[in-house]
């Protein structure tokens, strides 16, 4: 059974938060790699909060499954699709992603959009396994997020500046985990993807977001 909704109250304000923190970078940078898209692709998107970028999946004819631990999420996401007249009907998930098996379910994209951020470490990099297991050889995962910190040690500094003010407010509110901004090209070559591309979002001329396309290669 899902556990007790973490976004009760945070999901309400989080994306109208999101864009003006982030000088409405972070939406465009969801919606990134969603051109790729085809009619009648399968996508997940995993955490999928208010879920603009699977509204526009959906739109271009995909299949589209939306999985969130939070209620409350996966209602906003349910008023976004409101009236909306689809290709196919998006099926909703309100559980943990990892109830999700590799075995019924693979996708031709799977996207984790700031999903990554909110577990420690070592959760993180299961999590990213797991969703590795999920894209079907010669799909793509699809990873949006804060940016790793490069340049001068200015941009560095004011990076890192940015981002702990961010999962500060989250660890106050959510209970979401504390760390270092991840690497996330690291991880997903480390669970056997290939780096396709990275897009990068900036705020005041700084590269503060990216959106990392991770090709699954076929096997044999």
């Amino acid at each position: 059974m899902p556990s007790a909704d973490r976004y009760r109250l945070m999901g309400h304000i989080y994306e109208v938060l999101a864009r003006l923190y982030s000088g409405f970078q972070i939406p465009k940078c969801k919606e990134a790699m969603t051109s790729r898209l085809e009619p009648d692709d399968g996508v997940l998107f995993a955490g999928v909060g208010h879920g603009r970028e699977a509204k526009k999946a959906a739109e271009m004819g995909a299949r589209v499954t939306v999985v969130d631990l939070s209620e409350t999420m996966l209602e906003k996401c349910r008023s976004n699709l409101d009236g909306c007249s689809l290709r196919h009907p998006v099926r909703h998930i309100h559980d943990d992603i990892f109830h999700l098996s590799p075995e019924n379910h693979q996708y031709d994209y799977v996207f984790a959009n700031f999903f990554l951020n909110v577990f420690k470490r070592e959760q993180m990099e299961r999590v990213v396994r797991h969703l590795a297991e999920l894209t079907r050889p010669g799909g793509h995962l699809v990873v949006g997020d804060f940016a790793f910190p490069d340049g001068n040690v200015f941009a560095r500094a004011f990076k890192h500046l940015y981002w702990y003010i961010a999962v500060s407010l989250f660890v106050l509110f959510t209970r979401n985990a504390f760390h270092d901004i991840y690497n996330y090209p690291e991880y997903l070559k480390k669970y056997g993807l290939q780096i396709a591309e990275i897009k990068y979002f900036k705020v005041l001329g700084i590269k503060l977001y990216w959106s990392v396309l991770a090709r699954k290669p076929v096997e044999g």
